[in-house]
């Protein structure tokens, strides 16, 4: 289908503009798809006082260097995951250690994961026995043994 037909737009920016395009999409972990759907869909919801290009540069840096405290006033968005392999499941139980923690979640009866996370993620993802989790496996190698 041509990509007039298909909603496409382009556009040309500069080297140091795609940079910051690029650069915005690693640390947020969407593409710039994403991030330009995103842009475009926030249009219509701004006021229509133009945002100044040093107001605009601030709001970058300060996506990039955000505090945790400043985090939980922030509204968090559902997560997008480039992996394919997602399975949702309930978490049957978590051991907490020093440094990692073992996280096991049942994703049907008698189907169990586990796996080890550091500590500090399984306590910001609040786990505890009952929750719904997901397992997301991402690997370039799957290992098949027989004896």
């Amino acid at each position: 289908m041509p990509r007039k037909e298909q909603g496409w737009v382009t556009f040309q920016t500069s080297e140091d503009e795609r940079k910051i395009l690029e650069e915005f999409c690693e640390h947020s972990q969407r593409t710039k798809t994403e991030i330009l759907r995103e842009l475009v869909r926030s249009l219509t919801q701004q006021s229509s006082t133009p945002i100044s290009p040093s107001t605009q540069q601030e709001e970058q840096e300060n996506i990039y260097t955000q505090k945790p405290d400043r985090e939980s006033s922030i509204q968090k968005k559902s997560l997008k995951v480039s992996s394919r392999n997602i399975l949702k499941g309930v978490v049957k139980r978590v051991v907490y250690g020093a440094v990692n923690s073992e996280v096991t979640l049942e994703i049907v009866h008698k189907v169990e994961l586990t796996s080890i996370i550091t500590r500090a993620s399984a306590e910001e993802l609040e786990l505890s026995e009952g929750k719904e989790a997901y397992a997301v496996i991402k690997s370039n190698d799957i290992v098949i043994a027989r004896e």
